[in-house]
């Protein structure tokens, strides 16, 4: 095979059983065939293994150094990688696992949230041209000195960009439980609408606010390589649903993350500095101009140890974010809990502007 391979990413709620391995594999397997073409396939973990890493970590030290979360939370994608190797063995296919620390993907020491610093594509090429399937854990990486470093919560889809990227794909498939990214999350809201193609810069825009379809590092990366995202469901038929790239029309949605937050600070001056350290130490938050308020969008984060260890000024939890994004313009509202959160969300949902082409009802 010496045509340019194929990258996939397929996130955890693909793997809801261990027989879901299997099942995958037979799919994969298909794939390579009829393509004649080699698949690098990013995997995330089972729904659950990460948070249950997690929880053991913090029964043994409350507050865990980062170079230990990076470590061990990164190993339940590891397993999920395996799982799937073993399965493709079982159907005949030449098949291995490349992870993080054997990428050539180096990031700085942050540990969480690290940032990537250089992508050497030789060690993918080579395992893909003695291979036909090469299944690499979703979000590892390692430093300068070799030790294990995770590129954030959710950062499959950022893997599967630099994938893609160093094998020279122009293409990069996301497969998740839905088909694409709606105008509201379609769990929380109702009449969400599919957006069916999207500009790289309105996804970006929509992930920085918490919208959970795609990495927002991810959707940067894409734009830099020229690499189109293409949003699929994780089960067959695999339909595709949104094209992420270089056009697309205005999105008109609303995003709410239940795991997101709104800090408030003593004055302008604090919350400017604590969304600097944020900033610096690959934290997504979002500077709000009503207040001295950060908006802390989803995701894993000690919050107390965090402020502690970095020296950040002192903050409260005031809300839920509720953002309203219209072509470029952004709102956010803020509820004071889930229940205000998703009938907000709902209301802001049903009086956005309905445009004409490019969308689907659910």
């Amino acid at each position: 095979m010496n045509a340019t391979p194929i990258a996939l990413k397929f996130g955890g709620s693909t793997f809801a059983t261990h027989q879901s391995y299997p099942e995958l594999a037979q799919a994969l397997a298909a794939r390579s065939a009829s393509e004649r073409r080699p698949l690098a396939v990013v995997v995330s973990a089972m729904p659950g293994e990460t948070e249950r890493l997690r929880e053991r970590l913090h029964q043994v030290n409350e507050h865990p150094e980062d170079a230990s979360v990076a470590g061990l939370l990164t190993l339940a994608d590891t397993v999920s990688a395996h799982l799937l190797t073993t399965a493709l063995h079982q159907r005949g296919l030449k098949a291995t696992v490349l992870a993080g620390h054997q990428l050539g993907l180096t990031t700085d020491s942050t540990y969480m949230w690290a940032k990537v610093r250089d992508l050497d594509p030789r060690p993918l090429r080579q395992a893909l041209e003695d291979h036909d399937i090469v299944v690499v854990p979703g979000g590892q990486a390692a430093d300068s000195e070799g030790r294990p470093t995770w590129l954030g919560k959710n950062s499959s889809d950022l893997s599967a960009v630099l994938v893609a990227a160093a094998v020279g794909a122009d293409r990069c498939e996301i497969h998740s439980d839905v088909d694409g990214v709606y105008s509201a999350d379609p769990n929380l809201v109702t009449g969400v609408r599919l957006l069916r193609e999207m500009a790289y810069d309105a996804a970006s825009l929509m992930s920085l606010h918490g919208a959970k379809v795609l990495h927002r590092r991810a959707v940067r990366t894409a734009k830099k390589h020229g690499i189109t995202l293409v949003c699929r469901r994780n089960r067959a038929p695999y339909e595709e649903g949104t094209v992420i790239g270089p056009e697309g029309a205005p999105a008109a949605a609303v995003i709410l993350n239940r795991h997101s937050r709104v800090l408030a600070y003593a004055d302008a001056a604090d919350a400017d500095r604590a969304h600097s350290i944020f900033h610096t130490q690959g934290v997504d938050t979002v500077r709000l101009e009503d207040g001295p308020h950060l908006a802390l969008i989803g995701g894993y984060l000690d919050l107390d140890h965090f402020q502690r260890q970095h020296g950040l000024p002192e903050s409260r939890p005031v809300g839920i974010p509720v953002v309203e994004i219209t072509g470029s313009r952004v709102t956010t509202h803020i509820a004071a809990d889930d229940i205000e959160a998703q009938e907000l969300a709902q209301k802001l949902h049903d009086s956005l502007p309905v445009p004409r082409e490019g969308i689907r009802a659910l």
